[in-house]
């Protein structure tokens, strides 16, 4: 033995490929239930202001437009995280 002591192993990395990978899998459960939430929340109150003001299906299709950009917008802002 020439006395020398052995090189120290290299830190662990997050997204080595012996994880479990549930990070990740809740990355993405958290962006399908925000894309639901936000669609279904215009829906309601698309549905819920064609039902107060007679005016269908403006509503519904205005909610549903709202409701899919809203969910665009926070998909984006939590992918914008792992970048």
């Amino acid at each position: 033995m020439s006395g020398a002591e052995p090189e120290p192993a290299p830190p662990e990395r997050p997204d080595s490929p012996d994880d479990s990978g549930l990070p990740g899998l809740a990355a993405f459960a958290v962006m399908g239930t925000t894309i639901a939430t936000c669609v279904a929340v215009g829906v309601g109150l698309g549905i819920w202001a064609d039902s107060t003001w007679h005016t269908a299906p403006a509503g519904l299709l205005i909610g549903i437009v709202l409701g899919t950009v809203a969910a665009v917008v926070s998909v984006v802002q939590q992918v914008r995280r792992y970048l």
